[in-house]
């Protein structure tokens, strides 16, 4: 991972080291309610929260923004200030990404912390508790999974890829026939992107709606694997907007980018 000077003095390497840190306590946080029938609530958009989303968004709102009082703040977890927008860089925040598998005691589930600046990721900790998988990554410095470097696959055929995507894309004749081994059962967004970007998976699907907090760190970790998430159209993601949903999305490597896009265009748009 290289270092050098962020806002206000900070190098990459502390701003690494105080995301990573502060994802894996929230994960043991998590851990303590996993399995344990935590409260659960529905938001206005029908999605789930539980006690455990909660306390993970006050742990890391409170750590994070003690450690760098000049950065702004995004989570999924608080309501949105738009004084982010006025800061050059601030933390983008999903306490638990896949908070359905959560509930159901299922293990994919990630915590995922960004530092976004100038509307792209520059540094990124995604840590997946049950399995104890820590992905790291900054701008320029590579990825990581436990320490050791990772990157996207080798694959240039579409055919035969395995790619991981959400359960609308179950049963698709499209996919099937373009010969693509679909994965429908990896929840956290965050994570079916990770799982690209260490090449366990050829690529990764998000439908429309996706959210700055699902995204940014899992951008950061398939870019500096050599990888690529963008749009339909190839485009590059931008975040902090006052706008912070996505379009239909693919990840993957740049060989696969354009004939990926062509079957999920096919299928979703």
């Amino acid at each position: 991972m290289q270092d050098g000077d962020g806002v206000g003095g900070v190098g990459a390497a502390d701003d690494l080291k105080l995301i990573a840190d502060a994802a894996q306590e929230a994960g043991r946080i998590a851990m303590g309610f996993f399995r344990r029938d935590p409260k659960v609530w529905n938001k206005e958009n029908n999605s789930p929260v539980t006690e455990a989303d909660l306390a993970l968004d006050t742990f890391l709102g409170k750590e994070l923004r003690a450690a760098r009082p000049n950065y702004g703040w995004l989570s999924e977890e608080t309501t949105d200030d738009m004084v982010r927008l006025e800061r050059e860089r601030l933390f983008v925040v999903d306490p638990i990404d896949g908070t359905r598998a959560f509930i159901h005691g299922e293990e994919d589930w990630s915590v995922s912390v960004a530092i976004v600046e100038a509307g792209r990721p520059v540094a990124a900790a995604l840590y997946v508790p049950v399995p104890g998988e820590l992905y790291l990554a900054t701008a320029g410095g590579g990825a990581q999974l436990n320490g050791g470097a990772i990157a996207v696959s080798g694959r240039s055929e579409l055919s035969g890829a395995h790619i991981a995507g959400p359960r609308s894309l179950r049963g698709q004749k499209a996919l099937s026939a373009a010969g693509l081994d679909q994965d429908v059962h990896i929840r956290s967004l965050a994570l079916r992107i990770a799982l690209v970007a260490a090449g366990r998976r050829d690529g990764a699907i998000a439908t429309r709606h996706a959210n700055d907090w699902d995204l940014a760190a899992a951008d950061l970790l398939v870019q500096e694997a050599g990888g690529q998430l963008t749009d339909l159209d190839g485009r590059t993601l931008r975040y902090n907007r006052p706008d912070v949903s996505h379009p239909v999305l693919v990840a993957t490597s740049s060989a696969l980018r354009v004939s990926l896009s062509e079957i999920v265009r096919s299928v979703l748009e």
